[in-house]
């Protein structure tokens, strides 16, 4: 396993991933990482304290969040080019990602300061392990905006993307984000995960409309949560289906193992063909074979 090298003039800058929620899921080396680095940036100084005391680690901290990252940011890079070792951490997860970490790891990069990242949990990634919709393409989109009209918006540029859509959203925002999820995307299968890795996790699978309708009352909505959207269909007006698509269809046909409105729509996707094309000629092949 490798440690910090005390032996360097400029120290390191560790991308530490630590728990969403649960305290167990964090890598060994993440806690060696925590336990040698000369501090912890943290996003929340008492929420990594406990984390830490949990794990029997005595850390020395320092807050590094987005009300202070301007002053705190350059006494962090003063911190590494004098030879000290700084472990970034955020609340939860992976830092850089829909937090402020990105400013002081982007600042070390030009600085010529090394960065190290320390994988682990990511809200990102363990959403789509537990959504049940393909994911070997999807987009991170983090928050919309919490302005009615530039979030209409920018779903509305998301529309035909053919790739599975990861979200995060505030509660008080839930609600008004699936309606208009609902109407600018249509009612297209999703999954929202409520407080993952923690006691009153939730994972629900449905249509939005299906989800939606499952919600409670406004203010009876708390908690962190992921939303996870199925693409949309890619459309060439007028295309056709050729024969490099049938000959796809049929291969896919004899294997087996899908239903046709999953070859459909893998095809679909694949050669930017319109869904509703792609279904016909799989009926019409598979009446064929």
């Amino acid at each position: 396993m490798m440690t910090i090298d005390r032996h360097r003039e400029v120290g390191t800058l560790y991308v530490v991933s630590t728990p969403l929620g649960n305290l167990e899921d964090i890598t060994l080396r993440a806690l060696k990482i925590l336990g040698e680095a000369d501090c912890i940036a943290a996003e929340s100084v008492d929420h990594t304290r406990v984390l830490c005391e949990r794990h029997g680690i005595r850390p020395k901290l320092v807050s590094y969040n987005q009300h202070n990252r301007k002053t705190r940011g350059p006494e962090l890079l003063r911190r590494l080019k004098s030879g000290q070792d700084v472990a970034l951490v955020t609340n939860a997860g992976t830092p850089g990602v829909s937090d402020p970490g990105v400013f002081v790891i982007s600042q070390a990069l030009k600085e010529g300061i090394r960065v190290c990242p320390v994988p682990g949990p990511s809200a990102v990634t363990a959403a789509l392990s537990a959504a049940g919709l393909r994911a070997e393409k999807f987009m991170f989109f983090g928050f919309l905006s919490p302005k009615p009209g530039k979030r209409r918006k920018e779903l509305k540029t998301l529309e035909g993307q053919p790739f599975t859509l990861v979200f995060f959203e505030a509660p008080h925002r839930l609600v008004a984000t699936l309606e208009d999820m609902h109407a600018i995307l249509g009612d297209r299968p999703m999954v929202l995960l409520k407080e993952m890795t923690k006691l009153f996790e939730e994972v629900s699978g449905g249509s939005i409309s299906t989800i939606l309708s499952g919600l409670g009352e406004e203010e009876e909505i708390r908690g962190e949560y992921t939303l996870v959207v199925a693409g949309g269909e890619r459309k060439k007006e007028g295309a056709e289906v050729d024969e490099e698509v049938e000959a796809m269809i049929d291969h896919m046909l004899k294997t087996g193992g899908m239903s046709v409105r999953d070859m459909a729509r893998e095809i679909s996707a694949e050669a930017g063909l319109d869904y509703r094309s792609v279904y016909k000629a799989c009926i019409q092949r598979k009446r064929t074979i």
